[in-house]
């Protein structure tokens, strides 16, 4: 039997740790592949830092005269900028004043909000709605219309719109709406179409009903009683407006 020259053996230890070393990469690339499919932006907390850093570098404007001449022009430059650094909180105060000025709404009936996408506008649905109907009142479909003005302007026109309905835990059963299931989702294509009819293409928007499953409040307190105003509170609209 022949015997293995020492050159051979020498050439294949030398060549031993390109298997180590190929094994790690793919280990490495398999860890960031599995990072990435499981990261999820924060844009609202992203803007937040963003805004934060942009304060600190800038720092205290300093003015006098000169200064006191030209605040008109660099208010004026501070808002485009902020508008375009901070898209969503920018519109996010365009429809707090929308509510505001236009909403005859009792107070609280609409909030203003953020999550990790984008803006939540919750509106109770005894003040969306015509009593004991999914037929939207006029206060509602004048917010709605200015919101479709804003979503008209760039950035705002490549913004998605999700609308969900919810409604409380009281079991529901009639001709029309078998459960709180139809109903909600219901609720939540009637909006849909609403924006449609507005000119937003259909493409933007998403309706989904959820019914009693996702409440805001407890809908009952520990006793297991039940609790009228957060019931009325859960009966809701949630439109989210994200990029």
């Amino acid at each position: 039997m022949p015997k293995r020259r020492r050159s051979d053996a020498i050439q294949e230890d030398e060549e031993d740790w390109l298997v180590t070393y190929a094994d790690a990469i793919t280990l490495l690339m398999a860890f960031f592949v599995m990072l990435i499919s499981f990261s999820k932006v924060d844009l609202v907390r992203f803007e937040q830092v963003q805004a934060g850093i942009q304060e600190e570098i800038s720092g205290p404007s300093e003015g006098g005269e000169e200064g006191d001449a030209e605040s008109g022009s660099s208010e004026a430059d501070s808002a485009d900028a902020v508008s375009s650094s901070r898209p969503i909180f920018s519109l996010g105060s365009k429809v707090q004043t929308i509510i505001d000025t236009v909403a005859q709404m009792p107070p609280g009936d609409v909030q203003v909000g953020f999550d990790d996408e984008g803006i939540v506008i919750d509106f109770v649905v005894g003040s969306f709605f015509e009593p004991r109907s999914v037929t939207m009142t006029k206060e509602a479909k004048l917010i709605l219309r200015q919101i479709r003005y804003e979503l008209e302007e760039p950035p705002y026109d490549l913004y998605f719109v999700d609308v969900e309905g919810h409604t409380d835990d009281v079991p529901l059963s009639d001709e029309r709406f078998p459960s709180n299931w139809e109903l909600s989702a219901t609720q939540a294509a009637t909006v849909v179409r609403y924006f449609i009819e507005e000119g937003i293409p259909a493409g933007r928007l998403q309706a989904a009903g959820y019914a009693d499953s996702r409440p805001k409040l407890p809908a009952k307190d520990i006793l297991g009683e039940p609790i009228p105003e957060n019931r009325r509170v859960n009966r809701r609209i949630a439109i989210r407006l994200h990029p």
